[in-house]
């Protein structure tokens, strides 16, 4: 099974009205940038409710007895654990057990599951885990998701559903109608507010977003996005993981069932865990702006890291960033940082610094 290469959102031409120039990410043309202000948009799901188009992340349905199997397999989670209307996130690991990519499995009922992936390799693997397994494996672009975010979130989508969004709790999906639109509604996301993602078929894609405009939700692009999930701590394959780390490395080893069976990169994953290269880590910057990210960290005149992600929060009045760091330095620890015409500190801060204990997002 081969996917396109080139890859369409049905909402490109509501993205190219707001001003976005559909930078690729994935492969599919992506609202980078608005021309809103990415910090008026930011605002707007701390306070209220924005919306993005995560169509660009790769939908693939595993259908049959052994849908189970194949991805007990591909992930470090076991399938037996996510019964019917529910979702867990989770590792995909390569054989030497290291970061190919992460994921959210869902469990959608009568032998058919969802594995929604970004940038990594995990259809290639998947196809590799279904090797002589009696498994249908569909990848579709047809369903979009438009991911909805906020304190306000569950009033916009909860007034115009077919049911009762409230008592869907994290982690948990449903099939729904929202605005007399069949749906399948996610209480997922990627913001540390709580959100949902709706998938839902191109044919109806375009007219629940407009609909939600209608209602109030602010549509965000990706630069707010990254401002929001930097914030809660939240990790981008590809930047803050890669094929050089372990989960143990970059804070996912929550996502590792120990006593599982097996799944590919087991053995390799275990045999690592006592001997960790790096650790992912927040940093809170001496800076009136974001940083670069090609900066270099040092203590004490010796190498310490290095930043990933980094961003401005203009609602915390702080310079951010997701960095690796020896695993042996302390929260608290303050770090010379130097590059690009900068020379100043940054503190290594346990994250998430926003809502440190989750409680925005598992609010019931």
């Amino acid at each position: 099974m081969t996917e396109e290469l080139s890859r369409t959102s049905v909402l490109a031409e509501r993205h190219r009205a707001l001003g976005s120039g559909l930078e690729d990410w994935n492969g599919m043309g992506t609202a980078w940038t608005y021309d809103t202000d990415p910090n008026d948009e930011h605002d707007a799901i701390r306070e209220a409710a924005g919306m993005f188009d995560m169509s660009p992340l790769k939908k693939v349905f595993v259908r049959s007895s052994d849908a189970a199997k194949v991805l007990d397999h591909l992930t470090t989670r076991e399938m037996s654990r996510i019964g019917p209307g529910q979702s867990a996130y989770l590792s995909v690991l390569t054989e030497r057990g290291t970061m190919a990519d992460d994921a959210i499995v869902s469990n959608n009922g009568a032998d058919e599951w969802m594995i929604v992936h970004g940038s990594g390799d995990t259809m290639a693997l998947l196809e590799a885990s279904s090797s002589g397994q009696a498994v249908h494996l569909e990848f579709t672009d047809d369903l979009h998701d438009i991911s909805v975010q906020g304190p306000k979130a569950l009033e916009h989508l909860d007034a115009n559903c077919s049911i009762d969004l409230a008592a869907l709790r994290y982690f948990q999906q449903a099939p729904a109608d929202l605005f007399g639109h069949p749906c399948r509604i996610s209480r997922t996301g990627y913001s540390g507010e709580r959100g949902y993602e709706v998938f839902v078929g191109a044919v109806h894609a375009v007219d629940i977003w407009d609909r939600l405009v209608e209602t109030g939700v602010m549509p965000c692009s990706f630069t707010a996005l990254d401002k929001v999930r930097i914030e809660a701590g939240l990790l981008f394959y590809g930047y803050d993981m890669t094929k050089d780390h372990t989960p143990w490395e970059v804070g996912l080893g929550f996502t590792v069932h120990r006593r599982k069976q097996d799944f590919r990169g087991k053995d390799a994953l275990m045999a690592a865990e006592a001997s960790p290269k790096i650790r992912n880590a927040g940093l809170d910057i001496v800076h009136g702006d974001m940083v670069v990210g090609d900066e270099v960290l040092t203590l004490n005149g010796e190498s310490a890291g290095s930043i990933n992600s980094p961003a401005y929060s203009h609602r915390l009045g702080k310079s951010l960033a997701l960095a690796h760091i020896h695993p042996d330095i302390a929260d608290g620890t303050l770090l010379e940082l130097k590059g690009g015409g900068i020379e100043t500190t940054a503190t290594v801060i346990a994250m998430p610094i926003y809502d440190p204990t989750k409680s925005r997002k598992h609010a019931e």
